[in-house]
């Protein structure tokens, strides 16, 4: 149980209006300080004597990446548990918060907007770009050894961008679909399968956090190099397990936290890296088992280790709910 003090310090770092607008803010998305002051139109350093109250009664988390930090609901613990309590009365008509969330979706905007012209630029470039790591043929070798020698009967890329893994993966589907919302990244991938004749294979267009799909469509899902680009990695996971079978399968493969901040100035990484904890949290809110990790490090002292995890839905697991129908 929580205790009557921890109760009443996160009552009072909740009882401000600032700081209440603050909380319905992160119940949608994880933010930086900047994002912050564009969407309240407050100065930096009153945001920031607010954020650190909240951080210190347990309402919210700071997440330092690099020279970038970000602020979301605190995972677990009395201040998470009162701030469930709390949102369910929070009054989503109340203009102040109405227009909080219209200038969230402005910044989402933006940067979502930056992010497509980067890979509409670089969509050519894209495999070379990613010999910032170990060679990706071991990537890709490292992912079927976790899917093993079996066939499965439906098969989705999360984010396929350029088709590659969906190229790799696709011959072990007897359907295989990729979805992308870049429409440069899209022609490629199509080409790529059509070269390849892999009939079973198709490439659509679509929002990985609102899939075209009903639940337990897909016994397979991969999300490979696609994290790191969004602002809210645990709800594009979550939407992936709504579609996954029962005992279906996901596999993702992105960087460890690393500290190479020009991937955010010049490649539009949103994040540097993720841990194994960060990583089986995502799971374990999704629903999923956290089954198999592997960690592929670098050749030499620089470069990126890049990671690789696989969960697994349970046996007859009921609908999982999109993000919009959660929140």
């Amino acid at each position: 149980m929580t205790g009557l003090d921890e109760i009443l310090i996160g009552l009072r770092a909740a009882g401000e209006e600032t700081r209440f607008r603050l909380l319905v803010l992160f119940t949608k998305a994880e933010l930086t300080v900047s994002e912050v002051t564009q969407i309240l139109r407050q100065s930096q350093p009153r945001v920031s004597r607010h954020l650190k109250l909240m951080s210190e009664a347990g309402l919210i988390e700071r997440i330092r990446e690099g020279t970038w930090v970000f602020y979301r609901l605190a995972e677990a613990g009395p201040g998470r548990a009162l701030v469930e309590r709390l949102s369910e009365l929070i009054p989503w008509s109340d203009p102040a918060l109405k227009r909080d969330l219209e200038r969230l979706d402005a910044v989402r905007r933006a940067r979502a907007e930056e992010a497509q012209s980067y890979f509409a630029a670089n969509a050519a470039e894209w495999d070379t770009l990613r010999s910032l790591h170990i060679p990706e043929a071991e990537v890709e070798a490292a992912l079927l050894s976790f899917l093993g020698s079996g066939q499965v009967s439906s098969y989705l890329d999360l984010g396929t961008g350029t088709g590659r893994i969906l190229e790799v993966v696709a011959p072990r589907a007897r359907r295989a679909v990729g979805v992308d919302l870049n429409n440069e990244m899209l022609s490629l991938a199509r080409a790529r399968i059509e070269k390849a004749r892999l009939a079973q294979a198709q490439v659509r267009r679509g929002d990985l956090f609102e899939l075209p799909y009903p639940e337990a469509s897909f016994d397979l899902v991969t999300v490979h190099q696609v994290l790191h680009y969004l602002e809210d990695p645990a709800a594009a996971i979550n939407e992936a397990a709504r579609v996954l079978t029962p005992g279906g399968r996901i596999v993702i493969a992105d960087f460890a936290p690393h500290m190479l901040e020009f991937l955010r100035d010049e490649h539009q990484h949103r994040r540097l890296g993720f841990s194994d904890k960060e990583a089986a949290h995502w799971f374990k809110s999704a629903g999923l088992s956290l089954t198999q990790t592997k960690a592929l490090p670098p050749r030499g002292d620089k470069g990126l280790t890049v990671m690789l995890w696989m969960a697994t839905a349970p046996a007859g697991s009921a609908r999982r709910p999109r993000p919009a129908e959660a929140a």
